[in-house]
């Protein structure tokens, strides 16, 4: 299973190299996310996946006013049995759809890749306020969620793991 898990470029930093990401929280396609997207193309619900992280990844960055206003997701392959349910409704609100919890660290090595925001003044400046408003957004501010979104204009770009260095750089 694909899974997706958020971080922040000094959560990377940490695990990287040969260490493990700490975060237990991920994304994947789940059937509460496969319901929402209506649709049956794995590479779309992957997709939506990684947005759903993305926007996890803007909570870390709430929470660590240090890290570089980037949104850093990782992709890994993991065995089925190292993934288990939400343990809230994922069916309760839109923000926990394809949520769901690692057993266990997932090692870095492990990667298949990362992705994160180009260092671009007018991304990280998006970011910067989506990460302002995200609090505000999940308690259903339109105007907070409006500020969200407008990170979402941006595409997170594909890493390969073996340029975790220069990401970091």
């Amino acid at each position: 299973m694909r899974v997706y898990v958020p971080t922040t470029l000094n959560g990377l930093a940490a695990a990287h190299p040969g260490g493990a990401l700490d975060e237990s929280a991920a994304y994947a396609v789940t059937p509460a996310l496969r319901e929402w997207y209506v649709s049956d193309d794995l590479e779309e619900l992957e997709y939506a996946a990684l947005n759903r992280a993305a926007q996890g990844s803007l909570r870390l960055l709430a929470a660590d006013p240090e890290a570089p206003r980037r949104r850093v997701v990782v992709a890994v392959e993991v065995a089925d049995s190292a993934v288990a349910p939400f343990p809230g409704d994922e069916y309760q609100d839109q923000s926990s759809l394809g949520r769901i919890v690692l057993r266990e660290p997932v090692r870095l090595a492990k990667a298949a890749a990362v992705h994160a925001d180009v260092a671009d003044t007018e991304v990280v400046e998006d970011v910067a306020a989506a990460v302002a408003a995200i609090e505000a957004a999940d308690k259903g501010d339109a105007d907070a969620q409006f500020t969200v979104d407008g990170a979402e204009d941006h595409d997170l770009l594909w890493f390969a793991t073996q340029e975790i260095p220069t990401l970091l750089a």
